[in-house]
């Protein structure tokens, strides 16, 4: 059943095993996202790779997200913070955002980043593609988010150097100069 929290959260509960996945659009508006994340087949494909819990952070997307048998959805439009749920996530999905992207990485979370290809002026793309051609993420479109998950190898993702804050910085300068 559905058991509304405070504010815009909404648990929907279908499940009591758990693989953790936290998928989040930031502050950005990004629909095409979050119907390709949580559609039934989408979710079908979450659950053959033990993905059992799902939290979405939604910001202006006006629908509640009905979970297939075996899933548990749990959404909320906005948080003052994400770190939570990115920390108890064994999986992210997330827009290609830089923020996002650096918060994720930091904590040493595979990262999937969904490139938001409806936007012009695309540095999106640029940083998932170098993440990605580094070996630190994986990177999709909506479009592609399916067929992009099902053969993702996570466990082989390189975990993001951490010793010097620049770097992150550096490699972003880096990437919309070029």
């Amino acid at each position: 059943g559905i058991n509304a929290e405070y504010g815009q959260h909404y648990y929907i509960t279908n499940n009591l095993s758990m693989s953790k996945l936290f998928l989040t659009v930031g502050t950005t508006t990004f629909d095409k996202l979050i119907s390709a994340a949580t559609c039934p087949s989408f979710q079908e494909d979450l659950l053959s790779r033990g993905y059992t819990h799902v939290t979405v952070q939604t910001g202006r997307y006006p629908d509640l997200i009905s979970p297939i048998t075996g899933m548990t959805i749990r959404q909320f439009d906005y948080s003052p913070s994400i770190q939570s749920e990115i920390e108890s996530a064994d999986l992210v999905i997330a827009h290609a955002g830089a923020g996002t992207a650096l918060e994720v990485l930091r904590k040493g979370k595979p990262l999937l980043c969904v490139i938001n290809d409806d936007l012009m002026d695309n540095h999106q793309t640029e940083l998932a593609e170098e993440l990605s051609r580094e070996g630190h993420v994986v990177s999709a479109t909506p479009g592609t988010l399916a067929e992009v998950f099902r053969g993702a190898q996570f466990d082989r993702l390189k975990p993001f150097p951490s010793v010097d804050p620049s770097l992150f910085r550096d490699f972003i300068a880096g990437v919309a100069c070029s």
